[in-house]
């Protein structure tokens, strides 16, 4: 039966994941909404992060966070490498590099997926460390530790980001790559070097956001199958290339979808995003905090 407690816990666990949400989704908020790449490998990129975690912090005894943190380093790496064959390949050749690149993400998606269960097999794994399975009284209700973690993750990545665009030249160089080249140009900057750092960036973040995703549940290869629609929703719904458009966002849908999640079971939770992601191109197709 629906009650005010019920909403008050719905909406109170929709702010834990809506900013677990968004955490996950700043780096596509990178490379799609900044730099126009249509990167669809992204949540496969962030379970390749969930288990690189899982190895680092298994093999090593390191806290799940500290892992992602370090992979940050070589996912950088990975994501210039990535979008340097994308140029060479299909930027570079032809306006229809979107249509062309989309298929190339979905086929990267679908090797780091097919290699995670060669390697792994079909498994769940999972980490541990102190907050994992613990949890603290806030009046009547008991709020897991690990979605506090990703709650303050969310707002550290979030704002760290928007500084690092907003007051650095490379920052403002990758906010105005994609809007104009040319003027990018006249003032110096290489804007194939910037989207391959931009790239790079957003690849980084995406390994953090593994070690988050496997701190909140345990991970199997085709988990990323769950979050291209999540992600894709928070981005397009902030507005593409909003740091703190893409936070809200992530409130918006882990709020709606706890509730949904309250009124008509997990059946229909999958297809909040979808939903969200329909009525925003249809009313709104620059979303809520886009220009």
């Amino acid at each position: 039966m629906f009650s005010l407690d019920l909403l008050f816990e719905a909406l109170l666990f929709g702010v834990l994941l809506g900013c677990f949400y968004a955490a996950v989704s700043i780096g596509l908020s990178v490379s799609f909404g900044l730099l126009d790449v249509p990167h669809v490998a992204h949540p496969a990129i962030m379970v390749l992060g969930s288990y690189g975690t899982w190895i680092i912090a298994g093999k090593l005894g390191w806290d799940p966070l500290l892992a992602g943190a370090v992979l940050m380093i070589p996912f950088f790496l990975l994501g210039v490498a990535i979008y340097r064959f994308y140029y060479e390949v299909f930027e570079k050749r032809g306006t229809d590099a979107g249509v062309r690149g989309l298929a190339f993400f979905f086929g990267l998606a679908f090797i780091i997926e097919v290699g995670l269960i060669l390697a792994f097999g079909v498994d769940q794994r999972s980490v541990e460390a102190a907050y994992i399975g613990k949890s603290f009284q806030v009046g009547e209700y008991r709020i897991p530790m690990r979605m506090v973690v990703a709650f303050a993750v969310a707002l550290i990545l979030t704002f760290s980001l928007s500084f690092y665009l907003s007051k650095t030249f490379t920052g403002r160089a990758i906010k105005a790559v994609a809007q104009d080249e040319p003027a990018l140009r006249l003032m110096g900057a290489n804007p194939v070097r910037i989207k391959q750092w931009a790239f790079g960036i957003a690849t980084g973040v995406s390994a953090l956001a593994g070690a988050m995703l496997i701190i909140i549940s345990p991970v199997e290869p085709a988990i990323d199958r769950l979050y291209i629609g999540r992600t894709f929703c928070v981005v397009v719904l902030a507005g593409l290339g909003s740091m703190t458009g893409t936070l809200a966002a992530g409130l918006i849908l882990g709020i709606v979808e706890s509730i949904v999640l309250m009124l008509f079971g997990a059946s229909w939770a999958p297809a909040v995003a979808f939903s969200l992601l329909l009525i925003v191109l249809g009313i709104r197709p620059q979303g809520l905090f886009g220009r």
